[in-house]
C-alpha cells in the first residue's frame, strides 16, 4: 500500500498491529482521525497513553484496575467468601456481563500447559492459596474454559486445595468442552455460574 505520506503510512503500520485490524482498516481509521479536531485527537492519544501507563494488576485478584486494589475487591457488597477462579481478564469481563455473579475473581493469567512451558509456578496458583488461608473462603469456583489445558488446571488446583477443606466447584458444562469461556453467550454462561457442581478429588 502505498501512501502519500509518511506520517500517514507509520500511523497505519501503528494501527495494523492492533489485533484483528487490517492495512485497509486501519487506514480508515488514520482518515477518519485525520478528519477530527485536533484537540479530540490529542485526548484520544492522551487517553491511550494513561490507560498503557496508570491501569495496573490488582495487587489481591490481579484483575485490572486503576487502583492497587481493584473495584471488585473493594466492594463490601460483594461476597468475598467466594472466589471464581478464571484464566485471564477477558473471562472476569465475560462473566461480569452476566449479571449472575456477586463474589471475588482470581486470575491466573492463563493455564498449565507443559507443551507451551507453562508449569504451575508461572502461574498466580501461589497468592490463590495465600488468599484461602488469609481469607475466610468457603468456595471455590473453576471457571476455566473446558479444554483439555484447563481441566488440567482444575484438576491441580482441585488436589493442592482438597486439604484447606474450601469446598471446590466447576461451572456447569453450558459452555461446551473445548469452548473458549470468554465466547460463550451471556445468558449460557450466566446459567453455568448459577448452576455449578461440586468437584471432588481424592487424596493419593
Amino acid at each position: 500500500m502505498h501512501l502519500p505520506s509518511k506520517l500517514m503510512q507509520q500511523a497505519v503500520d501503528a494501527f495494523a498491529t492492533l489485533p484483528g485490524i487490517g492495512r485497509k482498516t486501519a487506514l480508515r481509521m488514520v482518515l477518519h482521525l485525520l478528519k477530527q479536531d485536533p484537540e479530540l485527537v490529542r485526548r484520544f492519544t492522551d487517553d491511550i497513553r494513561a490507560a498503557r501507563e496508570e491501569i495496573r494488576e490488582c495487587t489481591k485478584c490481579f484483575n485490572l484496575s486503576d487502583e492497587v486494589v481493584c473495584s471488585i475487591c473493594s466492594d463490601p457488597r460483594r461476597d468475598h467468601q467466594v472466589i471464581c477462579v478464571v484464566e485471564g481478564i477477558r473471562d472476569v469481563l465475560a462473566i461480569e456481563e452476566t449479571h449472575q455473579y456477586r463474589g471475588m475473581y482470581h486470575v491466573l493469567g492463563g493455564v498449565i500447559s507443559p507443551i507451551d512451558g507453562i508449569g504451575p509456578e508461572n502461574l498466580h496458583i501461589r497468592e490463590l492459596v495465600e488468599r484461602l488461608q488469609k481469607d475466610q473462603v468457603r468456595e471455590v469456583i473453576m471457571a476455566v474454559s473446558p479444554t483439555i489445558e484447563g481441566e488440567t488446571t482444575i484438576y491441580y488446583l482441585s488436589k493442592l486445595l482438597l486439604p484447606t477443606g474450601v469446598r471446590v466447584s466447576t461451572i456447569a458444562r453450558g459452555v461446551s468442552f473445548g469452548g473458549e469461556l470468554e465466547y460463550a453467550d451471556e445468558v449460557t454462561l450466566g446459567r453455568s455460574i448459577l448452576a455449578r457442581v461440586p468437584y471432588s478429588v481424592t487424596e493419593d
